[in-house]
């Protein structure tokens, strides 16, 4: 089960990815819509649901303080990798940010690797605290994130892979490109899984860090993306649809 955890996220990505290959042309835009505003969703009702409030309820005295330090400071970690990191948007409409000599392709994989490292470290962190037998954290509750961040992960691959096809990459590579992107994420949840629990008094913290950097992928990428242009009031209602499926993963589940 715990294995399942840890891979699951990646699984979504890859079959997003996969996608590429029953495409013709290039990917329109109404479906482009759809997955980012439905993305933006799963995200954020995995920020709140899975994250945020296990924050709270794990500290007994001033419950707030934790979720807020922590969910500060994972908002300007992304921040701040977001300024050393050659970074690409997803929309290729929005200008590409600084300069670099590397290729196109090398920036798209490395903004969506840069995307998917808190992911795969909510989900080490929420699987640290149930196997540390928390109240607050259970099994469910991290079985219920990793499914919430798979289904979010499909669209996301699919809106990698997708667009390199369109640019002249072929069908195998764009494919490949687009599973690559998700591999951090079993490898950021491994690695925060080890350091966690040897950390028990920090996990609140840990918690909504997680959070925080989720947040900042939704509001610096995904939201802008969505809404520019036409059809933003498709991503509105993926949104929605996204925000519902997580938060009823997640009370089912727990």
């Amino acid at each position: 089960m715990n294995f399942l955890i840890v891979i699951m996220p990646f699984i979504g990505t890859t079959l997003g990815a996969l996608m590429v290959i029953f495409m013709k042309n290039k990917m329109n835009k109404r479906i482009e819509k759809c997955l980012l505003g439905f993305a933006s969703g799963v995200m954020v009702a995995a920020s709140f649901f899975s994250l945020l409030l296990p924050s709270i309820e794990m500290v007994e005295h001033l419950s707030w303080l934790p979720a807020s330090i922590g969910f500060m400071l994972g908002i300007l970690f992304l921040l701040l990798l977001d300024s050393v990191i050659p970074h690409l948007h997803v929309n290729s409409d929005y200008p590409e940010g600084k300069k670099s000599k590397l290729r196109k392709t090398t920036m798209m994989v490395l903004a969506v690797t840069l995307h998917n490292i808190p992911e795969g470290m909510a989900v080490g962190v929420i699987l640290s605290g149930a196997l540390m037998s928390n109240l607050v954290v259970t099994i469910t509750g991290a079985l219920s994130l990793s499914i919430g961040i798979a289904i979010q992960n499909f669209p996301e691959g699919a809106i990698i892979s997708m667009p390199l096809k369109s640019g002249g990459m072929s069908k195998l590579k764009a494919f490949y490109y687009g599973m690559l992107s998700g591999i951090v994420e079993p490898i950021a949840a491994v690695i925060t899984l080890i350091l966690t629990s040897t950390i028990v008094k920090v996990l609140p913290y840990l918690l909504s860090f997680a959070a925080g950097a989720m947040i900042y992928v939704v509001v610096d990428e995904l939201v802008p993306s969505s809404q520019s242009g036409k059809h933003s009031n498709l991503a509105i209602l993926s949104f929605a649809l996204g925000f519902t499926i997580m938060m009823i993963l997640d009370v089912a589940l727990d």
